[in-house]
C-alpha cells in the first residue's frame, strides 16, 4: 500500500483536531474534540491545565480516526503537530511535569523586581523601551515561578513549551522546532537560537540554557512513534514525527502566504495579521518577528489580543434575543447576527469601536472604547462596530508593517472562525480595499503543518511547489469601491485619532482602577 498521507494534529485553545491530509491538500478523514474545560483558574486571571490533558485528547482523536478510517491510517508516512504558543511546563529529571501547564491566556504577574544592571537599565531608558521591558518581565511565567514556587524551579530540569512536551511523549526525545519557541522565553528570534548570556534582554526571562531543550529546524525529524505510544494511539510504531511550527506559523503557510505581497489574517480568539518575509524586521518597535516554518523566512505579526472573543462577549452581554431566535431556527447565533449585518450601513452610523478589551505590551495603558452613540443605534450596530473596529486595528498594523518592511500587500488570505462568514469577509475586503480570499478548507493550520512533512520527505522540492499543489482559492471577496472610500475616511479622520485623544484618560483610569483589564 502506498504511504502517501500525513496524520496531523492541530492543538488549539478550545479544541483539538486530527486529520489525514493528502498531497493535494484534501482532508480525507477528520476528528475534533471540543474541550469541556479549556482551562481552570485557581485564582482570578490564571489559566492552567492538567499536564497530560492534551496528550489524552490526542490519543482519543487518533484512536477514533483509526476506528473510522483504518485504511487511511495504513497510508500514513509521517505525523506532524502544531500547537498553541506561549504555553509552558516545568519538567523534572525524568521529564515528568512538576506542576500544571500554564497557558498563554494566563495573566499572573511577578512582583519580584528585575535583576538588571544600571547600564542595561540606562540603555533601555535611552531607547524608550524600559517600560515595555518591565511589562514583559512582569508577565513572564518563569519569573513568577522563580518568585512564588522556588521549590518547583529548583527541581526543574527543563522548562519547555507544550509542543516540546508532546514531542517527548510521542517519541521519547525532548527536542523541538525553533519555529515553536514563541513566548516569554530567552529566544533570539532573528538567529533562531537561544539568547546569549550577555544579551541586553536576557534578564527578562533568565532561564539557564541547561534548562532549555535542544532545537531543530522545521522539517527535521523529531523521532519515531514509540511502541508504547502506538498501543495508546493506534498510530503505527516507527512513523516519523516531523518538526513543525506554532499554530500561527502553520496557519500562515497553510494560507499560501509565502510571498511579500500577501498577508494572512486570522479572525479567531486572538485576531492577527501576518506577513512572510526573508528580511527580519520588527512589526512595531521592540516587538520581534517570529521564525516562519520556511527556513530563512520570518512571520511579522500584529494582534488584537481579544479579537473575535469579543463576539462571545457580545453574545453573552447583549444578544440573548438573537440566541433564543437562532435556537428556534436551528442555526448558530453568529449566523443570525451575521445575516443582520447588512441592515447597518458601513461605519455603523458613526459608532466607532477601539477593540483593546485587553491592552497589549506596546500600549499597556490602552482600553477598549465605543464612541459616537446616538438614539439610532441598536445591538446590531454594536455588533458591526466590533467587526469594523477589529479590522481597523489590523489595517493600522498592516500599514505600519508595510512601511517598516518595505512591502506592499496586494491580497489578503483569511482563516479563523470569523472567516466562515461571507458578510465578515466582505466587510474586511471593503475596509482593507483589497481582495479577501478563502481557501478550500478552514483547517489551515493543519494543512500548513502537513505541507511541512510533504516538503521534508521529498514529495515536493520546495514550499512554493507544495503550496501550488496543496492550496486552492475557493472564494474571493472583492472590495466595494464606494464602501472602501467611506471606511478610508473613517479610518484616517476618526479611528487613528481615538487612541491619541483618549490616551490621557486611559492612563488616569489605570491609575485609579489598576492595570489589569479583568
Amino acid at each position: 500500500m502506498n504511504k502517501d498521507l500525513v496524520l496531523t494534529f492541530d492543538l488549539g485553545t478550545q479544541s483539538m483536531r486530527g486529520m489525514f491530509v493528502d498531497k493535494t491538500g484534501n482532508i480525507l478523514g477528520f476528528e475534533q474534540i471540543i474541550y469541556e474545560q479549556p482551562y481552570f483558574s485557581k485564582n482570578p486571571g490564571w489559566a492552567e491545565q492538567k499536564p497530560n490533558f492534551y496528550f489524552e485528547i490526542l490519543c482519543k482523536i487518533s484512536n477514533t480516526l483509526y476506528q473510522k478510517f483504518p485504511d487511511l491510517m495504513e497510508r500514513v508516512f509521517a505525523v506532524t503537530l502544531t500547537t498553541i504558543r506561549d504555553t509552558v511546563l516545568c519538567l523534572d529529571k525524568d521529564c515528568k511535569p512538576l506542576r500544571d501547564i500554564i497557558l498563554w491566556l494566563d495573566k499572573r504577574e511577578t512582583e519580584k523586581p528585575a535583576n538588571i544592571s544600571a547600564l542595561k537599565k540606562l540603555t533601555l531608558q535611552i531607547a524608550g523601551a524600559y517600560d515595555i521591558a518591565m511589562t514583559q518581565y512582569r508577565q513572564s511565567v518563569c519569573n513568577w515561578i522563580m518568585e512564588k514556587e522556588p521549590e518547583i524551579w529548583e527541581k526543574t530540569y527543563k522548562y519547555v513549551m507544550l509542543s516540546t512536551y508532546l514531542n517527548y511523549l510521542l517519541t521519547g526525545n525532548l527536542v523541538d522546532s525553533y519555529a515553536n519557541q514563541i513566548g516569554h522565553i530567552p529566544f533570539d528570534y532573528k538567529n533562531t537560537c537561544w539568547l546569549l548570556g550577555n544579551s541586553l534582554t536576557r534578564f527578562l526571562y533568565d532561564v539557564p540554557n541547561d534548562k532549555l531543550c535542544d532545537l531543530v529546524s522545521p522539517g527535521d525529524i523529531i523521532g519515531k512513534i514509540t511502541k508504547e505510544v502506538s498501543e495508546k494511539t493506534s498510530i503505527p510504531e516507527g512513523l516519523e514525527l516531523i518538526a513543525g511550527g506554532s499554530d500561527k506559523a502553520c496557519e500562515t503557510l497553510g494560507l499560501s502566504v509565502i510571498t511579500k505581497d500577501r498577508a494572512s489574517i486570522s479572525l479567531g480568539t486572538t485576531a492577527t495579521i501576518h506577513f512572510a518575509t526573508p528580511d527580519y524586521f520588527e512589526p512595531v518597535k521592540y516587538a520581534p518577528a517570529y521564525p516562519a516554518v520556511m527556513k530563512g523566512y520570518f512571520n511579522t505579526e500584529a494582534e488584537v489580543y481579544r479579537g473575535y472573543w469579543m463576539i462571545s462577549w457580545f453574545k453573552k452581554e447583549f444578544a440573548a434575543k438573537e440566541c433564543i431566535m437562532a435556537e428556534k431556527l436551528g442555526i448558530s447565533p453568529e449566523e443570525l447576527l451575521n445575516k443582520n449585518l447588512s441592515t447597518v450601513p458601513p461605519g455603523s452610523n458613526g459608532l466607532i469601536l477601539q477593540p483593546f478589551w485587553s491592552p497589549g505590551v506596546i500600549n499597556p495603558n490602552s482600553r477598549g472604547s465605543i464612541i459616537g452613540f446616538s438614539d439610532v443605534h441598536t445591538r446590531i450596530h454594536i455588533y458591526r462596530a466590533i467587526i469594523e473596529g477589529i479590522d481597523f486595528s489590523l489595517l493600522d498594523s498592516m500599514y505600519t508593517m508595510e512601511k517598516r518592511g518595505s512591502q506592499k500587500i496586494k491580497e489578503i488570505y483569511v482563516a479563523g472562525g470569523g472567516s466562515q462568514s461571507d458578510e465578515i469577509c466582505q466587510i474586511t475586503a471593503n475596509i482593507f480595499g483589497l481582495p479577501v480570499k478563502r481557501i478550500q478548507t478552514h483547517e489551515v493550520a493543519g494543512l500548513g503543518s502537513s505541507i511541512i512533512a510533504y516538503v521534508s520527505k521529498g514529495f515536493y522540492s520546495s514550499y512554493e511547489e507544495a503550496v501550488n499543489n496543496m492550496v486552492r482559492v475557493k472564494d474571493v471577496f472583492d472590495p466595494d469601491a464606494k464602501e472602501h472610500e467611506i471606511y478610508d475616511k473613517i479610518f484616517k479622520e476618526i479611528y487613528l485619532r481615538v487612541n491619541t485623544t483618549l490616551e490621557p484618560l486611559y492612563t488616569k483610569i489605570k491609575k485609579r482602577f489598576g492595570g489589569k483589564n479583568k
